[in-house]
């Protein structure tokens, strides 16, 4: 496996991530490698990804109303 060396991490962003780790029961180091794991791989279906933006149930949009279009009237 390999390593990697990460320098200069601001002391506010070290700080939450180790308030992260703990909170899962994690290392820090094991819940840097959780993060990146999950920002590098692609979920295995479509519909997985919609459901981790959107949820099970979904979200109401509001859409503007509109004024009913005469037909296209097509000549040869």
């Amino acid at each position: 496996m390999a390593n990697l060396s990460v320098r200069r991490i601001d002391d506010e962003v070290y700080e939450r991530l180790r308030k992260r780790a703990a909170k899962h029961g994690a290392s820090m180091e094991e819940e840097v490698r959780r993060i990146l794991r999950a920002a590098v791989s692609a979920p295995e279906r479509l519909g997985d990804l919609a459901l981790s933006y959107f949820g099970a149930d979904g979200i109401e949009l509001d859409l503007p109303p509109r004024d009913p279009h005469q037909p296209i009237v097509m000549e040869e």
